[in-house]
């Protein structure tokens, strides 16, 4: 495994793979690595001759009042962790190597950023798929992996990629959660005992609205009002959204009739967490 820190020596290590036939995997994170982050790092491996990771918490997809200075870091451990998987090449930049002194350029979706969290969160799609499009451009890869939990987020990605013609496939992997159901996150660190035992209610949420689908429910305004009354049981949690949404678009739809995004944002005391399911897939 090689650590780099600068996109001249990442870019002659990515050409040298290709150069040599190789297909190249990438796998963009902000570290705090957990098992989510494995998953699709062991699909990469699976999938891509050579794999290499980022480990790079962007500040620009953070808002004024959002965790971006106490955001969990950890270069050495995180490391450690993809090396025994197996990972390549580690690409590690500073802000200042990725966001030069002067830079004015954005990268945005229309429409697509200002729904779901880029509602609640403004200006946080611009600053990923900013962020997401440098690393395409520097590393190259032949194909990208992202977790499922950022449905939203792929959706923008994936629509960056065809308008603006990328030569990267987005391989998408499933969520993985801990045995009681909670989505992993990086974010749950921050969770007390407490918090966590309550933030099981969003992929109870989740579930009692996938069961109802299963009965033969359609109506998206019905299975959206039992997902909230299932987040209204639990005092410690403030919902943000819960929508459910074409899963391209992003876009709301009146009844599954077709595969869709049920997704949901809240609050678990100060930490905000998020969680989804595909209906009719």
């Amino acid at each position: 495994m090689k650590l780099v820190h600068t996109i001249a020596e990442i870019r002659t290590l990515s050409r040298s793979a290709r150069t040599a036939g190789q297909t190249l995997g990438l796998v963009p994170t902000m570290g705090a690595l957990h098992e989510g982050h494995l998953s699709l790092v062991r699909t990469a491996k699976a999938k891509a001759d050579v794999v290499a990771a980022t480990i790079f918490v962007n500040p620009t997809q953070f808002g004024p009042q959002e965790d971006f200075a106490r955001y969990p870091r950890n270069l050495e451990a995180d490391c450690a962790v993809l090396e025994r998987e197996g990972v390549d090449y580690i690409f590690a930049p500073s802000t200042e190597e990725m966001y030069p002194s002067g830079s004015v350029t954005w990268v945005t979706v229309e429409g697509l950023s200002d729904r779901l969290c880029g509602k609640s969160r403004p200006g946080h799609f611009r600053g990923v798929t900013t962020v997401v499009s440098k690393l395409f451009h520097i590393v190259e890869p032949d194909i990208a992996f992202f977790g499922q939990k950022d449905a939203a987020q792929h959706a923008i990605i994936r629509r960056m990629v065809r308008d603006l013609n990328m030569a990267v496939h987005i391989e998408i992997c499933p969520i993985v959660r801990e045995p009681d159901g909670l989505a992993m996150s990086s974010r749950n660190a921050y969770l007390t005992a407490a918090e966590r035992k309550s933030a099981l209610v969003l992929h109870r949420s989740l579930m009692r609205v996938e069961n109802l689908f299963r009965s033969g429910e359609q109506d998206s305004d019905k299975l959206i009002q039992a997902g909230r009354i299932e987040i209204a049981s639990e005092p410690a949690v403030r919902l943000d959204y819960f929508e459910i949404v074409n899963p391209d678009t992003l876009e709301p739809t009146p009844k599954v009739s077709t595969p869709a995004l049920v997704a949901v944002a809240a609050f678990v005391g100060k930490t905000r967490l998020i969680d989804n399911v595909v209906l009719g897939a």
